[in-house]
């Protein structure tokens, strides 16, 4: 019933994540009403970053440059390493502003029902960096799922023999949440009162 271009527009917003049918129609007609430059600035910026954003040579998060500004950053304790599932973990803890140390953006989780096996994580470049860098310190910071327990006690088991503490966040963030809906107050006090894994 739509004319074809607006068709268009509403299955391209359908392949966002949580994005059905009305809501898709919703934002198509938004689009109609915005203003030629507020229609070209979004599309440059879909193109932009598709283009341009891509994984930092050495921590794997999100970035335009070769290295990303924490990578780059001097000021930052190079002895803590704070490994994540993905880049937007990294972004989480960032906005709280507590933790200076350097991550680690693993891709993904081990989960062998879902055929997600540990080469398939990128630990071999975790593992390189880990033996190349002095750290002296290792956080697990995974949603406290069972991937995330798996996860955290593989990695573990392969830094038993290096001299180097390993912990995890601490209770506080709920079994099964998501980290991305974990409020900023439980992710700063997981990160404080970590623990060592045992």
């Amino acid at each position: 019933m739509y004319p074809d271009s607006i068709k268009s527009l509403i299955e391209s917003f359908k392949f966002l994540p949580g994005i059905g049918e009305k809501t898709a129609e919703r934002l198509a007609f938004s689009v109609l009403e915005l203003e030629d430059e507020q229609v070209e600035f979004f599309s440059d910026s879909l193109k932009d970053v598709k283009n341009n954003i891509h994984k930092c040579e050495i921590c794997n998060t999100l970035t335009e440059n070769d290295r990303c500004y924490i990578c780059s950053d001097d000021s930052r304790t190079c002895d803590l390493l704070c490994v994540v599932e993905d880049t937007k973990n990294v972004f989480l803890f960032e906005k709280l502003g507590m933790f200076h140390g350097k991550y680690h953006v693993l891709d993904g989780l081990i989960s062998p029902l879902d055929g997600i096996n540990p080469e398939d994580i990128g630990l071999d470049r975790l593992l390189d960096r880990i033996s190349k860098e002095n750290f002296k310190e290792i956080i697990f910071a995974f949603k406290p799922s069972i991937e995330g327990e798996t996860t955290s006690l593989y990695i573990k088991r392969i830094l038993d023999g290096l001299d180097v503490k390993t912990t995890r966040l601490a209770s506080g963030v709920p079994i099964g949440a998501d980290m991305e809906y974990v409020d900023s107050l439980t992710l700063e006090r997981a990160l404080n009162d970590r623990k060592e894994i045992e």
